[in-house]
């Protein structure tokens, strides 16, 4: 799913908070089209990098392009243009506890349409069905399981049918199966919409099962040690830090048996 030109690139990236560096000279390139993991050990800055590419937050230095366009270094109005091609599913789903799912769905139908009232129901009960929640459309989060809040937040993500996905940690708190279906929908919803999906993610067997491209972020360095496909990097990456976590740490238990 290659293209002419990265659907995204960050460019000599330092994020900061302050004085206090966390991650400095980040460069990696992401093609439309990929299924893309921010990774790295506890504390290494990776939801900071996905907050900074979405327009959480501002680099210290270095600048994020989609499609060869300037993100930071733009107009604030070109920033909300752009913003309005994300969309993004955070850790705990962070659906409207006072809405029901379709509500939920449809709140930024509401916001960026001109939609009649019938038509954004319509669509929101699109979006759920797409994510196999089909009949739930009036059910509050809090009549639901935290794997169909996680499916919900993702229909609400798809609203304005994005460009680009962003996930932080979408496995979190959910058990082996129903992360297994949430990778399964990850895939088919790339497959079937082409969309580019940036993904916050430490649990290796979702790693392995989606990804297709990754970035390694490394705290004790404060940089990126590697980019690629997370199974290249476990198999040959020359960073020991970088195939260590990616084999599970075993590496370095085998290493202590010898």
């Amino acid at each position: 799913m290659s293209a002419d030109k990265p659907h995204i690139r960050v460019e000599n990236l330092t994020m900061a908070y302050g004085d206090f560096v966390i991650q400095r000279n980040l460069n990696f390139t992401i093609q439309r089209g990929d299924i893309f993991t921010i990774m790295g050990g506890s504390g290494c800055g990776k939801s900071t990098l996905m907050k900074i590419m979405i327009g959480l937050k501002t680099p210290a230095t270095g600048e994020v392009f989609y499609n060869g366009e300037p993100f930071w270094s733009g107009s604030a109005e070109r920033r909300e243009r752009y913003k309005r091609r994300f969309g993004t599913l955070f850790q705990a789903g962070a659906l409207w506890s006072s809405m029901t799912l379709a509500e939920n769905v449809s709140v930024a139908l509401d916001q960026y349409t001109e939609l009649s009232e019938s038509e954004i129901r319509d669509i929101a009960l699109y979006k759920l069905s797409l994510v196999g929640l089909a009949g739930f459309e009036d059910y509050y989060p809090s009549e639901i399981s935290g794997g169909m809040r996680k499916r919900a937040g993702l229909a609400r993500a798809m609203a304005l049918d994005p460009e680009i996905l962003f996930f932080d940690e979408p496995s979190a708190g959910l058990d082996p199966i129903n992360a297994k279906l949430l990778d399964d929908l990850i895939l088919e919803l790339r497959d079937t919409l082409e969309t580019t999906v940036v993904v916050v993610n430490h649990e290796l067997p979702s790693i392995f099962a989606t990804s297709n491209n990754s970035v390694f972020l490394d705290a004790e360095t404060k940089t990126q040690l590697a980019t690629g496909d997370p199974k290249r990097l476990r198999d040959h990456d020359p960073h020991h830090t970088v195939r260590n976590f990616l084999a599970r740490g075993t590496i370095d238990a085998e290493a202590k048996t010898l």
